[in-house]
């Protein structure tokens, strides 16, 4: 005789350690409480608020109408490799090059191509440096890679020196991952201290993985010689993993690219060849047209808006400048006696959206904003800010 069965499939019992080891991000838990708010002023999306360019959507659309609509080759179609390896060679001399070292492939999205790259470098137990503050998403990808994502405290000028790296390295360090442009910081590292992260990694044979997200928004003063500061000036023992949706508004669409050692570059595309296939065909065929599109006008309003947050704030919460991005991170005045997140609160409670510093970070002492929007919101926004600062002094 068998036994009843239950009524109801019990679904969280089969869900593995990597899927309760995730939780949920804390900038949707910051969404759920601002749920009730009618029309608020918000200050958390870290997303463009310019349209697409004219240019690369009819060059999307053309791909969709001339059926350019099915897979392309795993690594990415011909028209965008070649227009990567053409801004590859301009900024860095880099070239194809499977022979002797370099390639390249098109990711779903900068987040694509990090998950596959430490999908393929590290075994159970393996260790990653990230910086703290860091984007929200790498500590997670501890678990879901069997890796351990070891943070390096930056505080307080929020930069990932050599020697900060280097206090945190063990025998099980395989990567460091740079982030500059920084999310949530802003923070530019300047060619000197990149370079002598490259030096300490090339002695202890370990890999630098540069996300580059933001290489577009770089501002002129973090600039040097016109160039944005990157471990690829010195060496090509490093992996580049940058995207089109911050630069171009099209986050989307979900496009990125990696480019460095071959064989790494190869492995990543064994893994896309039974995860993401490849990145959506007829985003590809439209971003091979968007080296061509000059971005500099609205990388020049951002830096406006940049130094309108600095004003804002001057004399009543110290600001690091960002160099580039679209974000500030806030510290939260000493004299309020409150952590961030309590800060995040009463701004929500003004009609105001801005992310506690604890989703960055082990400390809860900032909180980050993004001024990707209109001139108009970000002087309400600050206003408001401002204001609570003020209120208890």
């Amino acid at each position: 005789m068998t036994a009843t069965a239950p009524t109801k499939l019990d679904v969280a019992s089969l869900l593995s350690r990597r899927a309760h080891a995730i939780d949920a991000s804390g900038i949707r838990k910051v969404f759920d409480l601002a749920q009730h708010l009618k029309n608020p002023i918000n200050l958390s999306i870290g997303q463009p608020d310019f349209p697409v360019p004219q240019t690369i959507k009819d060059a999307a659309i053309a791909a969709i109408e001339q059926d350019k609509n099915g897979y392309t080759p795993t690594q990415g179609c011909h028209e965008l490799l070649h227009a990567i390896w053409t801004r590859l060679g301009q900024e860095f001399q880099w070239h194809k090059d499977p022979i002797h070292g370099l390639s390249a492939i098109v990711t779903s999205g900068t987040s694509g191509g990090l998950f596959l790259a430490l999908l393929c470098l590290l075994n159970e137990g393996d260790e990653v440096i990230i910086p703290d503050p860091y984007f929200v998403m790498y500590p997670a990808m501890g678990p879901l890679t069997g890796g351990k994502m070891v943070t390096c405290d930056t505080y307080p000028d929020f930069r990932l020196t050599a020697a900060r790296i280097e206090r945190a390295i063990t025998p099980r360090t395989k990567a460091v991952l740079l982030n500059s442009p920084g999310n949530p910081t802003g923070v530019v590292l300047c060619q000197r201290e990149i370079d002598d992260i490259v030096d300490l990694c090339r002695a202890k044979n370990i890999l630098i993985i540069s996300d580059e997200i933001y290489d577009e928004f770089t501002f002129a003063h973090a600039r040097e010689n016109g160039r944005f500061p990157s471990p690829a000036l010195r060496t090509q023992d490093c992996l580049l993993v940058r995207g089109f949706g911050k630069t171009y508004g099209c986050t989307g669409w979900r496009l990125g690219y990696a480019a460095g050692p071959h064989e790494l570059v190869q492995a990543m595309a064994r893994l896309q060849q039974y995860t993401y296939v490849c990145a959506p065909s007829m985003a590809q065929h439209a971003a091979a047209k968007m080296f061509e599109v000059d971005m500099q006008p609205w990388v020049d309003r951002f830096e406006k808006r940049r130094d309108m947050m600095l004003d804002a704030f001057k004399e009543v919460a110290h600001v690091t400048t960002p160099g580039g991005a679209f974000y500030g991170f806030v510290e939260v005045p000493k004299h309020l006696n409150m952590t961030a997140t309590q800060f995040v609160e009463q701004a929500i409670a003004n009609n105001v959206l801005i992310i506690p510093g604890k989703v960055f970070s082990q400390r809860d002492t900032h909180f980050r904003l993004s001024f990707a929007q209109r001139e108009e919101v970000l002087t309400e926004g600050f206003a408001i800010l401002r204001g609570l600062m003020l209120a208890k002094q």
